[in-house]
């Protein structure tokens, strides 16, 4: 058995796994556990009621944290030449068509995001078996396969993530790191929350919302009360 660190078990005693507590209180419990010694991230875990399998009842969209993520993202925009200058004044990293197939088909994928315009939706097919399990894939719905290249690069610099619920009805996202203050951490984790939760489909019945959690990378999970999640 893997022994428990002293400052690991100091953690777990500040938090009360039969409670459930309120967000504010939440954000800043788990920056006061965290245990990492570096700027780790600070994550929600949402249990919802829904059925994935159904089609209106796999919930996935985008939301602009008011405060972003804390990590600069590496974005790759898949465009003609005469959307390249525009993808790259906005902020893109990459920007260009053939020479990004080719590397992606080699195996490059340090990237965090990628946008496409419609017109070359037919070339990205191409390395969809590759962008797609990495969650890369561009899609109408987050906003990422847009003629608008460069709001939509500034919508992801700023702070714009995509999260989608898993097989298991669960949504993992992240709100921040912990060295944001717990209030700044707070605004991210409200503004994600009550957009899920004014995507309730009509279909899922019973308890939607049905339980959230908080951690840091490395630190004991925080038990948040979902009534307290207001539209």
């Amino acid at each position: 058995m893997a022994k428990i660190s002293k400052k690991r078990k100091e953690a777990l005693a500040k938090v009360d796994q039969d409670k459930l507590y309120g967000l504010s209180d939440a954000m800043a419990l788990v920056k006061e556990v965290n245990c990492a010694k570096f700027d780790a991230s600070v994550d929600l875990h949402i249990r919802l009621g829904v059925d994935p399998r159904k089609a209106d009842q796999a919930i996935r969209g985008t939301v602009v944290l008011p405060n972003g993520t804390g990590k600069s993202k590496k974005v790759l925009v898949l465009c003609t030449p005469d959307k390249e200058k525009e993808a790259l004044d906005a902020g893109a990293d990459y920007a260009g068509l053939d020479e990004y197939v080719q590397k992606v088909q080699g195996g490059w994928t340090d990237i965090d995001v990628v946008i496409a315009t419609p017109n070359v939706m037919a070339q990205v097919g191409k390395i969809g078996r590759i962008l797609g399990p990495r969650g890369l894939m561009p899609n109408p719905k987050t906003g990422t396969v847009t003629q608008d290249v460069a709001s939509a690069v500034s919508d992801v610099k700023g702070g714009k993530i995509a999260f989608r619920v898993d097989k298991y009805g669960i949504i993992h996202s992240p709100v921040g790191r912990v060295s944001f203050t717990a209030d700044k951490l707070y605004e991210n984790a409200n503004e994600l929350l009550t957009t899920i939760a004014k995507m309730k489909p009509s279909s899922a019945k019973g308890v939607y919302m049905k339980s959230v959690s908080v951690a840091s990378t490395m630190s004991p999970g925080v038990k948040i009360d979902p009534k307290e999640i207001k539209l």
